[in-house]
């Protein structure tokens, strides 16, 4: 049997070597950032997306959720519309075929 003092030494390393392991982060491919195929560029409240792919489809709508533009088979690679005045933040979808959309939250003037 061992000492009361080696065996609350042995709880103790046990219990940081589990939480220094629960920390570590896991090695797979869902943290790797992916490379998006587009720009966003502003000026004044115009956006303009420009794409190295051709765009399917894009949706823009506010941070309260009103819907800007909602564009079908735009088969383009540059695509820009106009932000309302009372406006300061939007977040844009752009799809295109066989790939997952991508989202992002932009800033306008």
């Amino acid at each position: 049997m061992m000492c009361p003092a080696t065996r609350r030494f042995m709880v103790i390393v046990t219990c940081l070597l589990l939480v220094l392991t629960s920390l570590a982060q896991p090695d797979n491919d869902s943290f790797k950032q992916t490379i998006k195929p587009y720009r966003i560029l502003t000026s004044g409240k115009q956006v303009t997306v420009k794409s190295t792919k051709l765009i399917k489809n894009i949706m823009v709508w506010t941070a309260s959720g009103h819907r800007i533009v909602e564009q079908r088979e735009v088969k383009a690679s540059t695509f820009n519309f106009n932000v309302p005045a009372k406006e300061n933040i939007c977040f844009i979808m752009i799809q295109y075929d066989g790939m997952k959309p991508f989202t992002e939250k932009v800033g306008v003037r």
